[in-house]
């Protein structure tokens, strides 16, 4: 009995062990495999991590041509209902840093809060646009007409650049404008007014006065001031339109500032300026209208480093990352003076 016990042991115990044996793997096999895996799959992880940097870098110059582009068509839609764009010296009167002699009622800062450090006034235009169904009144008939009307509006871009968290290291560029109201005997009285208005003005507002004689039209418009008591200020702020402008300054690097023959360079020519917003205006043509070239430039670099302004600054052999466009754009009518 004995006998026979070891020999079905022995029979079926060497067939498991062989079979273990075949199936595992000694420690230098699994060295060698993981040793080929690292030498394989280590370039293939590089080379999925450089098309995903690459894609990241692709996509944010094409996000920021594609915002310059909107950005140059919204303004030029807005440009193409001036009447009149303030030249340099324009805007050193309406800013309160040009003398009396160039500006006779240079009187301080008539526009929204504005420094020479972090918020520059590029363009500054009046327009007159269409407002729609803004004049209402009755018929004999007891029916309510709705007619359009023409309101007068000064419209200021800046180009913004300071150490707001909430924004990029680079630039941006803000909108500010205010508005003229409606006078409309059947509407309401607004505060501050004795006449009855169907669209109250902006806080601040005053059409420019071309009464006077013996100036001329630029004397006359630069001549303009706001509507608030002293100590008052604006109840409309900037709305940016743009983040990511370049912010290189010419010193810094940036490319310099070409204007067309006739035309004033916005801001005034300094190396300190910064070039990636910047316009050339002929406020009185020939046709005596005005015209305007803007220029912007943007900064996809600062879309991928986020921490550091000094890194992200214009450099020639990376001006693949600083898309530009410009146009030039003539007001739709003129003011017509004596």
């Amino acid at each position: 009995m004995n006998i026979l016990l070891r020999w079905l042991l022995t029979t079926q115990l060497k067939p498991s062990q062989k079979q273990n044996k075949n199936n595992g793997f000694t420690l230098i096999e699994l060295l060698v495999a993981m040793i080929l895996a690292f030498l394989v799959i280590t370039p293939l992880l590089g080379f999925m991590i450089s098309v995903l940097n690459t894609d990241g870098q692709e996509q944010a110059k094409a996000n920021s041509e594609q915002e310059i582009k909107a950005a140059l068509d919204y303004i030029t839609r807005d440009l193409q209902q001036a009447i009149y764009i303030y030249d340099a010296t324009g805007i050193s009167c309406l800013t309160g840093t040009a003398d009396t002699s160039t500006c006779p009622n240079a009187s301080g800062n008539q526009l929204a809060s504005s420094t020479t450090t972090d918020r520059v006034p590029v363009l500054v235009f009046w327009k007159r646009e269409f407002s729609k169904e803004a004049v209402q009144s009755t018929n004999t008939a007891g029916v309510v007409q709705k007619d359009d009307s023409f309101v007068y509006s000064l419209v200021a871009y800046y180009l913004i650049k300071d150490t707001n968290s909430n924004w990029s290291q680079a630039a941006r560029i803000a909108r500010w404008e205010i508005k003229d109201g409606i006078i409309n005997s059947s509407g309401s009285t607004c505060t501050g007014f004795t006449e009855k208005y169907s669209l109250c003005p902006d806080k601040g507002f005053k059409v420019f006065d071309l009464s006077q004689k013996g100036i001329t039209l630029q004397v006359k418009m630069n001549s303009w001031t706001n509507s608030l008591a002293v100590g008052d200020t604006y109840s409309q702020v900037p709305v940016v339109l743009v983040d990511f402008i370049d912010q290189t300054t010419i010193a810094q690097g940036a490319p310099a500032v070409t204007c067309s023959t006739g035309f004033t360079q916005i801001p005034a020519a300094a190396t300190s300026i910064i070039t990636g917003f910047y316009t050339c205006v002929n406020s009185v043509g020939t046709d005596n209208r005005s015209a305007a070239e803007v220029y912007l430039r943007g900064n996809a670099q600062a879309r991928l480093i986020q921490n550091d302004e000094t890194k992200v600054r214009y450099a020639q052999t990376k001006s693949s990352y600083f898309p530009s466009a410009n146009i030039k754009v003539q007001g739709s009518s003129f003011i017509f003076t004596k």
